[in-house]
């Protein structure tokens, strides 16, 4: 099988680009990448050299490279995406490029190779905040920042390729993702780093905002189930089932690395910040899917990850633009 995977140097691409070598023998990769501020080669530098493994840089908004990419191959899954919820609010025009006009680019190369499946990665941010309750995929969209707005658009452009054209789309929508190689803008890595240079960790507003956390090897798991098993036209909603809010996770951090609540700094909330978001994921769970990991033991897991990685996140935190409202 040949999978072209856009955004594969990007936090959840690697991640899955790893999983895919590990467990298939027969498989073939082709990476396309931008490399953008937040994609990195160096969290593909253990396999650069597999021979089922090749890279492109170049841009998913770029036509003709990718109807030259997507040629010859079975699966396309694109990670390709700006990310940041916080950058969305301040350079908007980059999320409409690559998250909507880049899909659609990506969508037309697909239906003109004719590829069999096409597996766009989406985020549970499209459903808005859900109160009570958990959003199941036949939920309305009600996207609340610019960048969940631009996935919401990414999505609806996807399927409409399956219904119009009957491209072999499918969509996933997952929540927030953690672990290794994950970019150190994001609350997560931005903490644990934080308080590894002896740093005060910040929190937006009353730090009672819920997520889903779900560990990316968990994700990557059900997004290969999703690319063999998975009903073409459909979305498969993809939660970790751990619920929480800011200011529990921050002291979940702060005592696994052995710091008190003096480290958290309290900050501005930042335009928009949905309330709660949480996920149904019995569709997924149907395809034979559940997460593996216990999330104490991925935050663990994750935590080492950076104090043994610094020579990784070090140059990348010191360039990160920080954003403040």
């Amino acid at each position: 099988m040949k999978i072209l995977i856009t955004g594969g140097c990007g936090f959840i691409g690697s991640n899955f680009i790893h999983h895919v070598l590990g467990k298939y023998k027969d498989v073939n990769v082709v990476n396309v990448d931008k490399l953008t501020y937040c994609g990195n080669p160096e969290n593909l530098k253990g396999i650069a050299d597999d021979k089922r493994y090749s890279f492109i840089k170049g841009d998913i908004c770029d036509k003709r490279l990718m109807e030259e990419a997507v040629r010859g191959a079975d699966v396309v899954v694109n990670f390709a995406a700006e990310s940041h919820v916080d950058r969305s609010i301040k350079y908007s025009d980059d999320f409409l490029a690559t998250n909507v006009y880049g899909v659609k680019t990506l969508l037309d190369a697909a239906k003109k190779e004719k590829i069999a499946r096409f597996i766009q990665i989406g985020t549970d941010e499209v459903y808005g905040s859900v109160l009570e309750g958990s959003s199941t995929e036949k939920d309305p969209m009600e996207p609340n920042s610019p960048y969940s707005a631009t996935k919401a658009a990414g999505d609806l452009l996807a399927l409409s390729y399956f219904k119009t054209y009957g491209l072999g789309v499918i969509v996933t929508r997952s929540s927030n993702n953690f672990g290794p190689y994950q970019y150190p803008e994001k609350a997560l890595p931005l903490f644990i780093t934080n308080i590894l240079r002896g740093k005060k960790v910040p929190l937006y507003g009353d730090g009672k905002n819920v997520r889903d956390w779900l560990f990316v090897r968990d994700n990557c798991e059900a997004i290969d189930l999703v690319v063999h098993e998975g009903k073409e036209g459909e979305i498969y909603n993809v939660g970790g089932g751990n619920t929480v809010s800011n200011v529990e996770l921050t002291r979940k951090v702060l005592k696994a690395m052995g710091k008190d609540e003096t480290s958290i700094e309290y900050v501005k909330d930042r335009p928009g910040h949905d309330r709660r978001y949480a996920l149904d994921s019995a569709k997924v769970k149907k395809l034979g899917w559940a997460p593996k990991s216990d999330f104490s033991g991925a935050l663990e897991e994750t935590i080492e990850w950076y104090r043994a990685n610094e020579a990784w996140w070090a140059p990348l935190k010191d360039r990160a633009e920080i954003i403040k409202w």
